[in-house]
């Protein structure tokens, strides 16, 4: 079931505008109107959140919102639905010749970035998921099944080929990621940086698989001469 899929479930069906005399109701806008509302949503969280904060960031009406979505939760939850992905292709994911690598080539800025809006709009969520727990599904498939799923490609690709027992369960290392950084911003409100991604990698991921991590460069030091010469 994909993610709008579930928003059309939780709504109890694809929401169909009333028809109405006049002007046609124009959605030319509701792509910004949407990431406007997932940007007050991680800023605000979903209790301090309003129609009029959304509709100033979009530059917007607030008529135009509410014609559109008659309420905050609906118009939250089709945000989160139509949250856009990383443009994360599962075809086109590098292939270094080495789990550890392909991992890496994940780790990039704009990855990074986009993380961090989505952890923050999961927490943004957490008081509206405890009172509409079919809402938890729709987070899921939004912010932490995409990158489980790459996980999932990459760990896959290194069993084929031999890099990996066959034997390691997936599923379970395919979560660590997602659920490690998710704890770390949502609890221990700590950012998420390429440092903390690689130690993550190396000192549990890859174990978890039966992997070592690369050896990383020893720090330069001064030969036995150079220190006698000093």
């Amino acid at each position: 079931m994909t993610p709008l899929d579930l928003a059309e479930h939780l709504h109890g069906s694809a929401p169909t505008p009333a028809t109405k005399l006049g002007r046609p109701m124009d959605v030319s806008r509701d792509a910004d109107i949407l990431e406007a509302a997932l940007d007050v949503l991680a800023d605000e969280g979903y209790d301090g959140m309003t129609i009029d904060m959304v509709a100033a960031r979009a530059r917007a009406g607030k008529a135009t919102l509410y014609r559109r979505w008659p309420s905050k939760t609906e118009l939250v939850l089709d945000a989160v639905a139509c949250m856009k992905s990383s443009d994360i292709d599962l075809a086109d994911l590098p292939d270094t010749g080495t789990l550890r690598g392909d991992l890496l080539a994940q780790i990039k800025p704009p990855s990074i970035k986009d993380g961090e809006r989505k952890m923050r709009v999961m927490a943004g969520l957490v008081s509206l998921l405890a009172r509409n727990p079919n809402l938890v599904e729709v987070a899921n498939q939004a912010i932490m099944a995409p990158r489980a799923e790459v996980n999932r490609v990459l760990i896959q690709r290194a069993i084929d080929r031999g890099e990996v027992a066959a034997d390691v369960d997936i599923e379970l290392v395919s979560l660590i990621t997602p659920s490690v950084i998710s704890y770390r911003m949502m609890m221990l409100r700590k950012p998420i940086d390429r440092e903390f991604l690689v130690a993550l990698l190396d000192t549990v991921v890859l174990p978890a698989l039966g992997l070592g991590a690369a050896a990383a460069p020893a720090p330069d030091r001064p030969t036995e001469g150079a220190r006698r010469a000093k």
